[in-house]
């Protein structure tokens, strides 16, 4: 049989059979079909009311969206919506140093920049000093996204969004913000572009884990606890106040001064100038960066001679009533070594320190010996880099072989190069009871400081040295720095400059090393004029009136405001001190 008439057979089969079934069966064959047409449209009408109450909830909040009032009409982010935040930088009262501000900065998106010069030239008519070239190009790449100018102000903002360019937009950013502008600069120091402390205790900060924490992400947008500072932020606007008067009077290149706690080793102020306006840092980088009072190193003059008589006193060889021959100039290794007001005859120990005289000074450092003097002046910390917060501190110089001639001119002033700073700190040491305690610009208190502190001298030592610093404020160098009441002592120093290897007599460093009250100190004062034009009669050429006067004007202001009572006897006189 074919293939074909099989299927004929089949077909004859199946019909057969269909026709042979009974009633009941195919009624229940209808009702299954019937089922079956119902479950499938109860499933369409299903998916359909899910299809509608998906779309009307979509619709409904569009429509929220749309009517809805706004929160805010800045472009400007909340908040907890902007970059992580910097901890405020305060002073000793609570008075705002540095703090974050909320900005924007301005972004494109090339690849959906249409017209390149277009934007350029719109933009030019906000930003004046935009860099046409450098924005083309960036306009004109391959990347998805470019930054064109960071930091706007409110107003530059809102005339750039008038524009109406697509393809620019603005993200928000914060913003250091610095109140006192110049007056604590280089205590305080800056930021960069992205709010990372790069200079004074912004620096510290991001030292202390700040900036690692933003490196991992981990840092908030929530406000941080502010960072107190041992500044007292009007004892500081007095002393860069001085400093700037001083440095335009005698037309000096630098000039600088700090206030310390001679217990605690806090800073109240310090002022170095040429500075610079930390909301503007760029403009000052040729000379304002310099903060010449840690960071700059100097040849201090006869301040020295403050610690090379405290050194003789304190190794019992030298006693305050010996005197010293200095009728004659002293030759070695081809110089003379003389007294520039030399009173040719023999000199006591505070007529030495009065008269400044090299030659009586000379001769303690030689009763010392050379390794006795180099081992003081290591231990009271003038030979290595000083221990502080402020990273922009200086690596003191100093000869690389110690000869009888290099001790002998150190004795004096000049061999050995420090910074300001570290020489107050060195001199706070000498008045204190003789405990060296290394400067902090954070708050600390007595009982801190004395767990830091190295006892450096003997306390009869410290007491000889305030006698000398008193007797040399009334009757000696130091007189133009006195203050009705305020008993202030100190000791001038006269450097000449090295210019080409070679002292020059025309280019000074002078500098004041004092304390007050001197009977009982509470603080030290530092002040220093670097090159004063000498040739203008103003009297630049000594310490005694260039850099004393400075002290004067410090101390007679700012006294009253660090509590500093004064001294007055019956009369109504100053009451001097007796020793």
């Amino acid at each position: 049989m074919s293939f074909l008439s099989r299927i004929m057979v089949l077909k004859s089969r199946a019909h057969f059979s269909a026709g042979s079934r009974s009633p009941t069966r195919g009624s229940s064959f209808e009702g299954s079909r019937k089922r079956k047409s119902a479950q499938a449209k109860n499933r369409v009408g299903l998916l359909i009311a899910g299809f509608t109450v998906f779309y009307c909830v979509i619709g409904g909040r569009l429509v929220q969206y749309g009517v809805a009032e706004p929160l805010t009409t800045s472009s400007i982010l909340p908040p907890d919506r902007l970059m992580a935040s910097r901890p405020d930088l305060v002073d000793r009262n609570g008075e705002v140093l540095a703090t974050d501000i909320r900005t924007v900065s301005l972004f494109a998106e090339p690849h959906k920049i249409v017209d390149p010069d277009e934007v350029v030239e719109k933009l030019s008519t906000v930003l004046n000093d935009l860099d046409v070239k450098s924005t083309y190009t960036k306009l004109t790449s391959d990347s998805r996204f470019q930054w064109l100018r960071r930091q706007l102000t409110p107003k530059q903002q809102s005339q750039i969004l008038a524009l109406g360019i697509p393809g620019i937009g603005f993200r928000p950013e914060k913003r250091r913000f610095y109140p006192g502008g110049s007056t604590a600069a280089h205590v305080v120091g800056h930021v960069n572009i992205d709010n990372r402390g790069v200079a004074g205790m912004e620096r510290y900060v991001d030292s202390q884990g700040l900036a690692d924490l933003a490196a991992v992400g981990m840092t908030s947008s929530q406000p941080l606890e502010p960072v107190k500072l041992s500044l007292d932020l009007r004892v500081q606007a007095i002393v860069r106040e001085v400093v700037v008067s001083a440095i335009k009077k005698f037309q000096a290149i630098g000039a600088g001064a700090v206030v310390m706690d001679v217990h605690t080793g806090e800073i109240l102020a310090m002022a170095s100038v040429p500075d610079y306006d930390p909301n503007n840092p760029a403009e000052g980088a040729e000379e304002g960066w310099l903060n010449r009072m840690s960071n700059g190193t100097f040849e201090m003059g006869s301040t020295f001679k403050s610690f090379t008589i405290a050194m003789a006193l304190d190794t019992g060889r030298v006693k305050i009533t010996d005197s010293f021959d200095a009728r004659y100039p002293i030759r070695i290794g081809g110089f003379t070594i003389k007294d520039f007001h030399g009173k040719g005859r023999l000199l006591t120990v505070p007529e030495v320190f009065q008269y400044s005289s090299n030659i009586g000074t000379a001769k303690m450092a030689d009763v010392v010996g050379i390794e006795g003097h180099k081992a003081f002046l290591t231990k009271i910390g003038l030979l290595t880099k000083m221990q502080t917060e402020l990273p922009e501190v200086a690596q003191p110089s100093q000869p690389r072989e110690w000869k009888k001639i290099n001790s002998i001119t150190i004795s004096f002033g000049h061999g050995v190069s420090t910074t300001p700073l570290q020489t107050a700190v060195a001199g706070a040491a000498l008045i204190n009871g003789g405990k060296l305690v290394q400067p902090t610009f954070l708050p600390r208190t007595r009982e801190q400081a004395d767990l830091v502190a190295k006892q450096v001298i003997k306390p009869s030592t410290s007491d000889s040295m305030r006698y000398l610093f008193h007797v040399n404020g009334v009757k000696g160098s130091g007189k133009n720095a006195r203050v009705e009441g305020f008993n202030v002592g100190g000791k001038t120093g006269t450097a000449d400059k090295v210019v080409n290897g070679r002292y020059v007599h025309d280019k000074n460093f002078n500098a004041f090393l004092a304390a007050f009250p001197i009977d009982n100190p509470e603080y030290v004062v530092l002040t220093f004029i670097d090159e004063p034009k000498t040739d203008k009669g103003n009297g630049a050429a000594l310490a005694g009136s260039s850099a004393a006067p400075m002290a004067h004007d410090i101390i007679s202001r700012a006294a009253p405001i660090l509590g500093v009572k004064p001294k007055f006897g019956n009369d109504g006189s100053a009451l001097l001190v007796s020793y």
